[in-house]
């Protein structure tokens, strides 16, 4: 399952840009040099859906970043209804019901879900001032493993934490990191960050990178440095 037979795909870039115009022309100016694309809420609420179906039918791969959660039974009912846009990941939160039913939602679908363990704008302090009673790294395992045991393919997390969530879903499943910064980037609003280079040796899949790529002055050269950096890494 964790084969990457494109290097690229270790890539995903984050269109965190407000319009649907603004996001095709950053895929325009990218080209070949990425072929994994995530939407979030922002981009999803403007229009996103139709492009990620634009994508897809481009040959594009993308990781639509709803985090869904909901009760069991709602969460089961929408990923029934994305199932049907060839998602390559799509996000719900760790929570064991909400698991479940987007595990009963896609069926024998293709679109691999992704549990979010721990948000990698959280430490400790957020964690306790929420009501948690778990440090990041306790909640992070605890997660994880539920997510195995729910049949969820991935896990999203900081790659700080990619050893724990190793140890706790063997090797089957996934890892997919945001919060990457190139070597001497700022980490802006991430408290739990690593270069890609360190996310590899860490054992991260895949690495959601926006920032560091969608405000360079050339985004598909500042894509090729970090493909490099990947690339010497695996």
């Amino acid at each position: 399952m964790r084969a990457i037979n494109d290097l690229r795909d270790r890539m995903i870039v984050a269109l965190d840009v407000p319009t649907v115009r603004e996001a095709y022309h950053l895929v325009t100016r990218l080209g070949d040099g990425a072929s994994f694309y995530k939407i979030g809420y922002r981009l999803a609420f403007a229009g996103g859906l139709s492009l990620a179906e634009e994508l897809t039918r481009e040959g594009k791969k993308v990781f639509l970043d709803l985090k869904l959660h909901d009760i069991g039974n709602t969460v089961r009912e929408g990923v029934e209804s994305l199932g049907r846009m060839d998602l390559a990941f799509l996000t719900v939160h760790a929570y064991p019901q909400t698991m479940r039913g987007a595990v009963e939602g896609r069926g024998a679908g293709r679109t691999r879900l992704l549990a979010v363990t721990a948000l990698t704008s959280y430490d400790d302090d957020d964690l306790h001032d929420a009501g948690y009673r778990l440090a990041v790294q306790e909640l992070v395992a605890l997660r994880a493993q539920q997510a195995r045991t729910a049949g969820i393919d991935g896990i999203v997390c900081s790659a700080a934490e990619a050893g724990i969530v190793r140890a706790a879903i063997g090797e089957g499943m996934c890892i997919v990191t945001p919060g990457i910064r190139p070597a001497g980037a700022d980490s802006g609003d991430q408290k739990r960050t690593l270069t890609p280079a360190e996310a590899i040796r860490a054992g991260v899949d895949h690495m959601v990178i926006g920032r560091p790529i969608i405000r360079a002055v050339d985004p598909r050269a500042a894509a090729g440095a970090i493909m490099d950096e990947i690339a010497q890494a695996s």
